[in-house]
């Protein structure tokens, strides 16, 4: 049976070395007033950068890919309510993490984002944010830069299997999944994040992570992006 209050595990991997928002993260998180959460990062250098973000677990000083290093902090999630996952450079509301579950449950959603603020970094127009809506059920959920499971929905996609060390191609596997499962998937309008620190594709090599998304594909079932990119119901 679930917890009165949630019990949320949240974690990620921040780059010591250069620009992020690892401790705003932290900040916004630690005041969460509805739910207890559990925050675990990864300091990532090789520079001798500031690694002192409360929350830090471990400090890695080579370079390892994000999946790796997620794996590394998932100890135990499945007895969570929900498991979010952090990019290191996003800003969000005071409240984000009590709204975001809060829209989670009015809309039943077990795999969700918040949408993303239109002054941000966006590779998929879907996921921008629609302005008066709440929610959308959708068919696509970005891998980054925040990504929120349900327990029933950590259980199926986590951890990360070790040959996908980046993520590339997940957002087109994971509807396929949630979907045979009988669950439901969307993005969250009402609680966006601003995305807009660093451009995307700056903190790894490109090639190597699309050929790994080509592997990817080619062994699991998924949707096709046209076929990904479908809003089934708004809130």
């Amino acid at each position: 049976m679930r917890s009165v209050r949630p019990r949320v595990l949240c974690v990620g991997v921040y780059l010591a070395d250069v620009e992020n928002t690892a401790r705003h993260v932290t900040d916004i998180l630690s005041r969460s007033q509805n739910i207890d959460v559990e925050l675990r990062w990864i300091a990532l250098t090789t520079k001798n950068g500031k690694t002192d973000v409360p929350g830090t677990v471990a400090v890695v000083r080579e370079r390892t890919p994000k999946c790796v290093l997620i794996n590394r902090l998932l100890e135990n999630f499945e007895t969570y309510d929900w498991v979010m996952l952090f990019d290191d450079d996003v800003e969000m509301a005071e409240g984000f993490a009590d709204a975001l579950i809060a829209m989670a449950d009015y809309a039943d959603f077990a795999l969700l984002q918040p949408a993303r603020t239109v002054d941000s970094y966006i590779d998929h127009p879907i996921v921008a944010q629609f302005p008066g809506l709440l929610a959308r059920q959708t068919r696509f959920v970005e891998i980054g830069p925040v990504v929120c499971m349900r327990r029933d929905a950590a259980r199926l996609l986590l951890p990360f299997s070790e040959e996908n060390t980046m993520g590339w191609g997940l957002d087109l596997v994971w509807p396929h999944q949630i979907e045979s499962a009988g669950l439901r998937m969307g993005i969250i309008d009402a609680v966006p994040v601003a995305h807009r620190i660093r451009a995307p594709v700056t903190g790894y090599n490109y090639d190597a992570a699309n050929a790994e998304m080509q592997r990817i594909l080619a062994t699991n079932p998924h949707l096709k992006a046209v076929d990904a990119m479908q809003i089934l119901q708004v809130f």
